[in-house]
Formats: structure tokens, sequence, C-alpha cells
């Protein structure tokens, strides 16, 4: 398959460019595979297609404030840094704009040198190894200095750093949040419980990887940055136990659905585990554990795109892009849900 086979037109205006101040309040649009049907709801009745004995399986990484912007020591240039991965021993990888003033040997300084920096090598795709400086503890540091990283679609100022976290955030690792979260309150998944629906939680932090253009022409050339994740034995088992007595597993997100697909075995079974994982979903690919799928509104040509299609198809996938753009949903991080049920 092609990239431009997952393309649709967009209108600019219709990009979520803040939260909303409920975040229950968006829309849901339900996709219901057995009978081809769209629906049209709110996300506060999401209640109303789970049932007891199912699970829902959330992503509890928490977004670091991983944008940092730095002058260079010698020349006062502006430099952007965005943490990507720890690599160990105060060394990150990171993105860096511009490149080109940030070759080995350069040292960056942020917070009048409360943080100094200095580039250490290039690694994969133009990435810069970073060796960080600084007295004190990193988190405090970070949290005083870094901004949230948002997409380069939102261009609106974030004035609560919450809002681009998930409610039940827990480990601190990524550089974007798992968007499909945000909609969920306290109250929400409370009710959830209520009804019998057990909660389960994987860790994967997500990557930059989620957002950088697919550059080949042919899907299946194109590789995935790899993730770190993390399941626990409690999540296995409950999975686990869930399948046996037959109900769904509804992933919410495709950080959740690539952790999931990522540990399960050819039986589907679930291991506790942790590593990293580059999986590539697209259509053709047999899902070994999600049933249902929980996902917000992606763009044009992306892989995630290309994984919500794999698990209905294409055809009736953009056939729901249309709908959510004559119907006016919100797009991307910001924006409406999709149920795939």
């Amino acid at each position: 398959m092609e990239v431009s086979d997952f393309y649709y037109e967009l209108p600019e205006e219709l990009i979520a460019q803040d939260p909303l101040q409920n975040r229950s309040d968006s829309r849901l649009m339900v996709l219901n595979r057995k009978d081809g049907t769209i629906t049209h709801r709110h996300f506060n009745e999401i209640t109303e297609y789970l049932h007891p004995g199912d699970c829902l399986v959330i992503n509890d990484t928490k977004v670091i404030p991983a944008r940092l912007m730095g002058v260079k020591q010698g020349t006062g240039a502006g430099i952007e840094v965005l943490l990507l991965k720890n690599k160990g021993n105060n060394v990150w990888e990171t993105l860096v704009k511009p490149g080109k003033k940030a070759r080995p040997g350069a040292v960056i300084s942020f917070g009048d040198g409360l943080l100094t920096g200095e580039v250490t090598d290039v690694v994969e795709d133009g990435n810069r190894l970073i060796r960080f400086t600084y007295e004190g503890i990193w988190e405090e540091l970070l949290d005083r200095l870094g901004q949230m990283p948002l997409p380069p679609y939102i261009t609106h100022e974030l004035k609560d750093k919450n809002r681009y976290q998930t409610v039940y955030a827990e480990h601190e690792g990524s550089a974007a949040a798992p968007t499909a979260g945000l909609h969920f309150t306290e109250e929400l998944l409370d009710k959830i419980r209520m009804q019998g629906v057990k909660i389960a939680k994987v860790t994967l932090h997500v990557g930059l990887g989620t957002f950088r253009p697919v550059k080949v022409q042919k899907i299946e050339d194109h590789h995935m940055h790899s993730e770190y994740y993390t399941i626990s034995e409690e999540t296995a088992n409950i999975i686990n136990e869930t399948k046996a007595s037959g109900g769904k597993i509804i992933s919410v997100g495709t950080t959740s659905t690539r952790t999931l697909e990522t540990a399960a075995g050819e039986d589907g079974r679930i291991k506790p585990c942790s590593g990293w994982t580059d999986i590539f979903i697209y259509p053709g690919y047999r899902f070994r554990v999600v049933d249902s799928l929980i996902t917000n509104f992606h763009l044009p040509e992306s892989t995630l795109l290309m994984l919500v299609s794999a698990l209905y198809d294409r055809e009736h996938i953009l056939e729901a892009y249309r709908t959510a753009v004559a119907e006016k949903y919100r797009f991307f991080s910001f924006g409406d849900a999709m149920l795939i049920d």
C-alpha cells in the first residue's frame, strides 16, 4: 500500500487549538463494525458501550516538560532542544533546532546557566546526544525550565500544563501525551469501574516517532522509532482473565494498542514484560488482543491512521473521517474521539 492511500482533506480550522473546559464533553463518533453504521455521541456516553466483564486498557505514561529553550555558549544563538530518550548518565537523545548550530562539542546554556548541555554525537535522523550538567534535582529543574512539548499544529499557548496530561498519568517519560486518554475524568473512570469494567494500566513512553511523517512511498518500507514500554504481572493477569471469560479488551489509544500487541503471544496471551517496541501496525495486521479502540482523529498519511485502518478497514475509516469533516468534529490532540467497536 502507498502512503497516499491514507490521505484526506482537512480544513485547518478543524484542528483543535485548545482543550475543552470539561474533558469528557468532547464528541464521540462510534463506528460499529458489525453493521457499518456511524453514530454521533458525546464522550461521557462511552459507558453505554462498555459492559461488565470488559477491560479498559489505559497508558499511564506522564509527559515531561521536554522542550527547552537555550542559547549556544560563545555565540548567543537561540537553540531549541526537545528531550526524546533518556540514555542514562545524564545523556539524552534530543531533537535540536537549528541542527547546524549544534554540532558535536557545542555547549548550550539553559536558564542563565542553571543547566548546560554539551552535544556529544549526531545519531539517527540527525538527532543529537547531549550530556547535561546541573546542580540539584533534575525533575525540579526540568519543571522550572521546560515547556510542554505540544505538537507543531497547536499554535495556542497552553495555560494549564495538566491539560496535556491524562488524569491517570503516573510514570514520567513521554515527549507527547497519549491523547485518547485526555477525554477521561476521575468521575467517568469511577462510573466505569462501578459498571463492573476492569481498568488495566500499561506504560508506553511516547516518542517523537509518533509525529514523524512517513517519508517512503510504500508503507511497508517505513521503519518506526522504538519506544519503551512496561506491562506488569497484574495487568497481564487482568487481560488474560478477561479474554478467557469472554470479555472485550477496549484499548484507549494507539499507544496502549501497540503495547498490548507487542507483548502478546501467538495465542493472544499477555506476559508481564518490558523493553523497546518498534511495532508498525497497518492494514493486513492480525490483532491478537485488542477488540475495540478508543482513539482521536489522526493526521493524514500518518502511521496512527494506518493503525486504525488495520482494526477496521481503510475505506470505512476514510469515510468516517470525511463524515467527521462534514460534521465539523475537532481534530488531533485536543480534538474529539472515535470508538471503533
